[in-house]
């Protein structure tokens, strides 16, 4: 399965560098068919990095997610943010099939709560439990690698809502 995993968020905003410490570790284990992205926001052109995957992978830290993290498919869905600089993960779905006339790749969002979000503060003692629980979790989905396994890891009783 070709994979696209983005990661996004600010390491100088504490908890908001989760998305990019999880995908650090992602690029370095080394599996096939992967590509990785980085970025500090989504914006339209990620829309293009989709084009020819079977499954994309977002991960991002949120103030008002359970802890330690959550784990769903997501859909494309027009917003107000696509006239912005930022997009949600679902605002680039929705640029893909506007753009390219064609339905996205299954896709997915991993996302960790983060407690500190503020300039200049590091990473918190909770946000780095969680990003240790989110790894363990990402191996899981890299072994199963499949659109399948990751719905059902997706589902209220799999293991993406701990």
């Amino acid at each position: 399965m070709r994979l696209v995993v983005l990661g996004w968020g600010n390491d100088a905003r504490g908890d908001d560098g989760l998305g990019p410490l999880l995908l650090g570790r992602v690029a370095r284990a080394g599996w096939p068919d992967l590509t990785v992205i980085e970025d500090f926001q989504l914006q339209i052109e990620h829309a293009l990095d989709l084009d020819g995957a079977e499954a994309a992978l977002f991960l991002d830290a949120g103030r008002d997610t359970l802890a330690p993290f959550t784990f769903a498919e997501i859909t494309a869905r027009r917003d107000a943010s696509h006239t912005t600089h930022a997009l949600a993960p679902e605002a680039v779905l929705d640029v893909y099939a506007r753009s390219l006339g064609r339905t996205p790749p299954p896709s997915f969002m991993l996302c960790m709560r983060g407690e500190r979000f503020e300039l200049g503060e590091g990473l918190s003692t909770e946000a780095n439990e969680r990003l240790e629980r989110a790894w363990g979790f990402v191996q899981g989905l890299m072994e199963e690698r499949s659109v399948e396994g990751w719905r059902r890891a997706a589902q209220p009783d799999g293991l993406g809502h701990v």
